[in-house]
């Protein structure tokens, strides 16, 4: 699983979302590679009924109907949105929402994507069996410095934290991520894919990058 979360990065305002999608279609074609992709949430209607995966970058605890302003999985699933991240780093929430919403998403067939920052965090989160578990240390995400490089027992011991969970959560690495090199190097660690944002949308090339990422992946 590969998968680009777009933030509200000003690069992938208005239209130019649709141009992104467009471009990671034929990659992901090329390639034969599952890739998704996270627009800023009031952009998903542009790009759901893309043939790559659209998930949403945030979902919320909270019904159809009168709740005004809140991101509805139910809707979302409507909508043809894949999934959804859950307790990204820079839109953390409780633990029951996270199981909450664990539970929610299996129930309409939705994949989720738990974000977490440390492997205590894997460890306590594994046992909802999420289908994706992504560690992403706060302080790298953003920062141009790998994971996978700077950290690289972390994600051995994430690894190690899923597997002794005994379900069909695969762990994701992200944070820092900006080179086919680190993507290489997550894989070898045992990481199942990536989560990136700043690497490839503020890349002077979507194209070349996504690419080289792709090709990492194959």
């Amino acid at each position: 699983m590969f998968i680009i979360n777009c933030k509200n990065y000003e690069e992938i305002a208005g239209d130019k979302i649709v141009k992104f999608v467009k471009i990671v279609e034929k990659i992901s074609k090329k390639y034969k590679l599952k890739i998704a992709v996270a627009p800023p949430q009031h952009l998903v209607g542009l790009v759901s009924k893309s043939s790559i995966p659209i998930i949403s970058q945030h979902v919320d605890v909270s019904k159809i109907g009168s709740t005004t302003g809140f991101v509805v999985p139910e809707l979302l699933k409507k909508s043809n949105v894949y999934g959804s991240l859950i307790n990204h780093s820079e839109h953390r929430i409780s633990s029951k929402e996270i199981e909450l919403l664990v539970s929610k998403l299996r129930d309409l067939k939705m994949i989720s994507i738990l974000c977490v920052k440390d492997v205590a965090e894997v460890k306590k989160y594994a046992k909802l069996n999420p289908d994706y578990i992504a560690i992403e240390p706060p302080e790298l995400i953003g920062s141009g410095k790998a994971v996978s490089k700077e950290k690289p027992d972390l994600i051995i011991k994430a690894v190690n934290a899923v597997k002794s969970a005994k379900n069909n959560t695969k762990l994701l690495c992200g944070a820092g991520i900006v080179s086919g090199e680190d993507v290489s190097k997550a894989s070898e660690l045992g990481s199942k894919g990536i989560l990136v944002a700043s690497g490839i949308i503020k890349a002077k090339s979507w194209t070349k990058m996504i690419t080289e990422f792709a090709k990492a992946l194959s």
